[in-house]
């Protein structure tokens, strides 16, 4: 029994040793593979948080102070006219805007809150426009606007494309044929104050995207006049009220540069405005607004960016205080690394 028993036993030892030895689908050890490099480990301890929080705050906090008093040093008069300009009586104001029969002049007086030191800066601005809709941004042929040589090619702008004979639009587009044709004159003490409109669009686009020896040709001689009619002995490069109002806007209520006044304006001035209200915003429910601004080192009014540095600051202050308070109250033990995720393995082992 025992020599039938061992023999079994060497005889299974003996099976196992024939057996094929299985591959192993370990990696190779190294120190990249199992994330054993040398490297910089920092352990963010209450002292170091707190400081890091204080530190943003002191920073922070300043920087909102003065942006904010930078905004509100600007003086801005803010003038909405696209209903007050549409006689009395008028119950269909899009017929109204669509009638050229009809004068459209219109007067507005403005009177000045505060001083405004030149230059004063003349927007005009729109409400509920989207400029950034997919279909209008792409209704443009940005070729044609620099070469005199591509005025046939008109790709993507329909359906301002061309004329109903077949003759190229230049410029083409919705965007050029939608161009703000409102007009502003401004009267001090029965003296016109005069609006400067020279580099009121950005010098790259002229220099580079609208060229000097392109002009206008066929535009707005379609069956619906969108708004300005361009002039079409001067060259597009020199358009700059079409070269900013083809920078389009990102969000449906934005406001563009009309012109400049090199003129200082005193408190309680006032002012007189004589407009055309051409431009036909009554058909999606949008608004027109005449503003006169001055600038600072920050630009324009804008109140968010020194808000939001307020906020960050002031959240970081509070972090840092609530923190010192928990520190306080429930200290760390010194010594005690427990809470480093290394340590714990080791513990739990």
């Amino acid at each position: 029994m025992d020599s039938h028993a061992a023999g079994s036993s060497s005889g299974g030892s003996g099976d196992g040793a024939a057996q094929p030895r299985r591959n192993s689908r370990k990696p190779k050890y190294s120190k990249f593979t199992q994330q054993e490099l040398p490297a910089c480990k920092p352990i963010l301890t209450p002292k170091w948080v707190i400081s890091v929080f204080v530190l943003v705050g002191v920073i922070f906090v300043p920087i909102g102070i003065v942006s904010l008093r930078a905004s509100q040093q600007v003086v801005e008069i803010v003038d909405r006219y696209d209903d007050a300009c549409v006689p009395a009586g008028v119950t269909d104001k899009l017929a109204y805007i669509r009638n050229d029969s009809i004068p459209k002049a219109c007067t507005r007086n403005l009177t000045i809150t505060k001083d405004m030191k030149q230059p004063i800066f003349v927007y005009y601005q729109l409400d509920n426009f989207y400029q950034n809709h997919r279909r209008y941004v792409k209704s443009r042929n940005d070729v044609q606007l620099r070469d005199k040589s591509k005025a046939s090619e008109t790709d993507n702008c329909d359906p301002e494309a061309k004329t109903v004979d077949g003759k190229p639009i230049v410029p083409c587009g919705l965007i050029a044929w939608s161009l703000f044709n409102d007009t502003y004159n401004l009267i001090r003490n029965n003296e016109t104050l005069s609006v400067d409109k020279k580099d009121i669009s950005w010098k790259s686009d002229r220099d580079h995207k609208f060229g000097s020896h392109v002009f206008p040709m066929n535009f707005q001689k379609g069956p619906l006049q969108g708004g300005k009619i361009l002039d079409s002995k001067i060259p597009l490069s020199k358009q700059e009220d079409l070269i900013v109002w083809m920078r389009t806007a990102a969000l449906p209520t934005f406001r563009k540069l009309y012109g400049r006044i090199y003129v200082d304006l005193k408190e309680n001035d006032a002012i007189t405005v004589q407009l055309e209200n051409n431009y036909n915003t009554y058909s999606f429910s949008g608004k027109k607004k005449l503003v006169l601004s001055t600038a600072t080192w920050i630009g324009g009014k804008n109140d968010f960016l020194g808000l939001a540095y307020l906020t960050v600051g002031g959240i970081c202050f509070f972090l840092a205080f609530a923190f010192t308070l928990l520190y306080l109250i429930k200290p760390r033990k010194m010594g005690d690394n427990s809470y480093l995720s290394w340590n714990r393995a080791t513990l739990g082992r």
